[in-house]
């Protein structure tokens, strides 16, 4: 009797352990579960399910396919060095209560997504000044593709420093990408990596949607990171930031030339 008894506790106990092995190495979507390749199956790896916070992960409206175990395991990395753990500081929130009040008047006047204002951000929110390749201010133009869009580089002028004036030309710039493209998320790939760069890529590829094209690691990742950021201005105490408050931003004119 004893021996039978054993035995079916051992029995039980195998059962419940291929149960929890069914549920941590799988991928919870819309339409049920999928696995996950073997790459990615690690303790550390949380999954972007369908919780109430899986749909609201998007760029200017135009969502992230989530029930792709690739797209999930890439944002969940991407926001993991994002949060304070990794920043270990608000620099982010300082900066965005900084600039959003010029630049979210600025965008809306030029029809341009809100959540574009993330841009500087990600591309001179942990530093600043001029890049090895010579690109600098918030938006980081480059001299030639700043002169393009009307603004004043040289002979001791450098209109890419001006926040107001730099952030009409990113719209100008955006606006004409998302004409080219006719997609908010390739408009920010473009602008990372440029149109032509970005159209090639399409046409070899066959392939219009950002989230599942094979790009550089730069550009691959720049939406990521545009959404990450998005994520941690607008949701702080999801992913750390236990004391920062924003402030409301303050009313603008707008009236841009």
């Amino acid at each position: 009797m004893i021996k039978k008894h054993l035995l079916t506790r051992s029995v039980m106990l195998v059962l419940v352990l291929i149960s929890m092995l069914n549920i941590f190495g799988t991928t919870i979507t819309e339409t049920g579960t999928k696995p996950l390749p073997l790459s990615l199956r690690t303790s550390k790896f949380i999954f972007i399910s369908r919780s109430k916070n899986a749909v609201a992960y998007n760029f200017a409206n135009e969502a992230l396919p989530v029930n792709d175990a690739k797209v999930n395991y890439k944002l969940f990395k991407t926001l993991r060095k994002h949060d304070f753990r990794n920043v270990q500081s608000n620099v982010l929130h300082r900066k965005a209560e900084k600039w959003f009040p010029i630049i979210e008047p600025i965008l809306k006047f030029y029809g341009i997504p809100d959540d574009f204002k993330y841009i500087p951000l990600v591309e001179s929110g942990f530093t600043s000044g001029k890049s090895p390749k010579g690109a600098n201010g918030i938006w980081q133009f480059m001299p030639g593709t700043a002169r393009t869009y009307g603004l004043r580089v040289g002979h001791g002028t450098d209109e890419r420093l001006n926040l107001r004036k730099s952030t009409i030309a990113a719209c100008k710039y955006i606006k004409e990408l998302y004409g080219e493209f006719n997609s908010w998320t390739l408009a920010a790939a473009a602008y990372n990596n440029g149109s032509i760069k970005l159209a090639r890529a399409i046409n070899r590829q066959n392939e219009d949607n950002y989230f599942r094209m094979k790009l550089n690691r730069e550009t691959g990742s720049y939406v990521y990171k545009l959404i990450a950021m998005k994520a941690v201005i607008e949701q702080p105490k999801d992913h750390g930031y236990q004391n920062y408050f924003f402030l409301p931003p303050a009313p603008q004119l707008l009236a841009f030339n």
